[in-house]
């Protein structure tokens, strides 16, 4: 495995403590149009959402895994996100975002090590405030997805967010308009949006992060 899971646990909890210094890196993956929205601030009447960017080792390197929507979705079908969802009346924005993947991924949660969350981010299309939480397993679980959430469970090489990330456009038409969007490439999906954003974020709290 390239760096061993205790030295990658603490140097990440480390640097997800210092939100508020930390470059965003997300800008670079921004939509053309979006003027920078995602940042907020986000109306009273938002809905509140949680995600969960889970690393474990698979063929000796670390992973992310992301969900492929089915088509038949009503929001964000087709598209490419970490599992999560809305948040309920009685839980916190972590409980939901355990229990999502719980539910999306059919995985085990209790053995996930919580080290720390992302900076939130406001998807104004969907009017939804998402918490990204990032956590680690020292172990790929057996993924049991939920067919009516996800159609195909996709693994994120974490050595793909090192510097110089790979980022291509294509050109979304929505509204009547053509805008530029940029994504990141995963076998032949395109990651884009919120998640692409978050992976941003993500890639830029790995800088001089040796995983070797």
């Amino acid at each position: 495995m390239q760096v061993s899971l205790e030295t990658l646990s603490t140097s990440l909890r480390h640097r997800l403590r210092d939100l508020p210094t930390r470059a965003d890196g997300r800008e670079q993956l921004e939509a053309e149009l979006s003027y920078g929205r995602h940042r907020g601030p986000a109306p009273a009447s938002t809905n509140l959402a949680a995600v969960l960017l889970l690393l474990y080792p698979r063929a000796n390197r670390w992973h992310i895994p992301l969900t492929l929507r089915p088509a038949t979705m009503a929001e964000h079908a087709g598209q490419v996100s970490f599992p999560g969802g809305m948040v309920e009346p009685d839980e916190t924005n972590l409980q939901a975002a355990l229990r999502e993947t719980n539910e999306e991924l059919g995985i085990a949660t209790d053995g996930i090590d919580i080290l720390g969350q992302l900076s939130d981010s406001y998807v104004f299309i969907t009017n939804y405030l998402v918490t990204p939480w990032v956590g680690i397993l020292d172990s790929e679980p057996e993924w049991v997805p939920d067919p009516h959430e996800v159609a195909e469970v996709l693994h994120l090489p974490l050595t793909a967010l090192q510097e110089p990330i790979a980022i291509e456009r294509y050109i979304r038409r929505a509204g009547g308009i053509d805008f530029g969007v940029p994504y990141l490439p995963l076998d032949s999906h395109r990651i884009w949006g919120a998640t692409s954003m978050m992976l941003g974020e993500f890639a830029a709290v790995l800088a001089n992060c040796d995983l070797d």
